[in-house]
């Protein structure tokens, strides 16, 4: 990345900066032998966070029978991998969510990096299992990076963030790099690297908008989630049209090798996942009936492709 323009992110202070509670926890866990003990010490020191653990932990994404009231019984029950993913969307969103960055719509943001982490990680279950949960957060926080140029940068920036909006025209690589220096994958990576995310993860964000990322079940498998994801997201979060929208669930399904009747048994309940996750989260989101729409759309689709 330009370095003048890593000089002007961390100027304006647009990179939100991580409480010592996660710095901590994030150290303890990238020990391979720790201790559960030592992880619910570290974070004890932070009621504020005990509390989101215990009331992600009894959330009904979880479906647990009995209420959970100990922070060591949440940690055991969440594991270290998906405590990291959902403390950390939680302080990213919650430290986004307070700026007001002008000329770019944070809602239409926050609905489609839901969606494509809802639809994302369903992929996952199907295609790398194991990589459920860094993927997960790779596909919530794919797209940080354009908020953060639109703040750090508006004057250069906000001409292409205005378009990151429903039924906006997407930008290439080589218009940010054109007007920034810059692309906002590079950003996104740079800031999740900051915020000590595992290599496999930030190395994913930075190939998403890649067309050959690479196949190899590791960070070649997430970018192309990723990559399969945003456009199903951006189809689910604007009003399209259903025969082009078909299509691009067709193309984006195929980019993964997985089937179309896969994604039409997804967007059945996608409302309510996405629902879900934003109250976990504490966004705010518009209910919609798109995906109803776009999920009629792929099974026609499949039922003119069936002989």
């Amino acid at each position: 990345m330009n370095a003048a323009v890593l000089d002007a992110i961390k100027r304006s202070a647009a990179v939100p900066s991580m409480p010592q509670v996660v710095v901590r926890f994030l150290e303890v866990i990238q020990d391979p032998d720790f201790e559960y003990d030592e992880l619910v010490k570290c974070m004890s020191t932070d009621p504020g966070t005990v509390s989101e653990v215990l009331r992600l932990a009894n959330s009904a994404l979880f479906g647990v029978q009995e209420k959970i009231t100990s922070l060591r019984q949440a940690l055991t029950l969440l594991g270290p991998q998906r405590t990291r993913s959902l403390v950390l969307g939680r302080y990213l969103v919650s430290a986004m969510g307070s700026k007001t960055v002008d000329g770019f719509d944070m809602g239409y943001f926050w609905r489609r990096s839901l969606a494509s982490a809802v639809v994302s990680t369903r992929f996952a279950i199907q295609v790398a299992p194991r990589l459920r949960d860094d993927v997960f957060i790779s596909a919530l926080l794919a797209d940080i990076g354009i908020p953060i140029l639109a703040q750090a940068m508006p004057e250069r920036y906000g001409r292409l963030a205005k378009r990151y909006a429903p039924r906006g025209r997407d930008f290439t690589d080589e218009e940010e790099r054109e007007a920034v220096g810059a692309t906002h994958a590079e950003v996104s990576a740079m800031v999740l690297t900051y915020w000590s995310l595992p290599v496999l993860v930030t190395r994913a964000v930075n190939l998403q908008q890649s067309m050959n990322p690479g196949n190899d079940g590791g960070v070649g498998t997430i970018a192309r989630i990723l990559n399969s994801s945003d456009r199903i997201a951006k189809i689910l979060c604007d009003v399209p049209d259903m025969d082009r929208a078909a299509t691009v669930c067709a193309k984006a399904t195929a980019f993964i090798n997985v089937d179309m009747s896969i994604l039409f048994d997804l967007l059945g309940g996608i409302e309510q996942d996405i629902e879900g996750l934003a109250a976990i989260l504490r966004i705010d989101v518009i209910p919609s009936n798109v995906y109803a729409l776009i999920a009629a759309a792929v099974r026609d689709r499949l039922s003119a492709a069936t002989p």
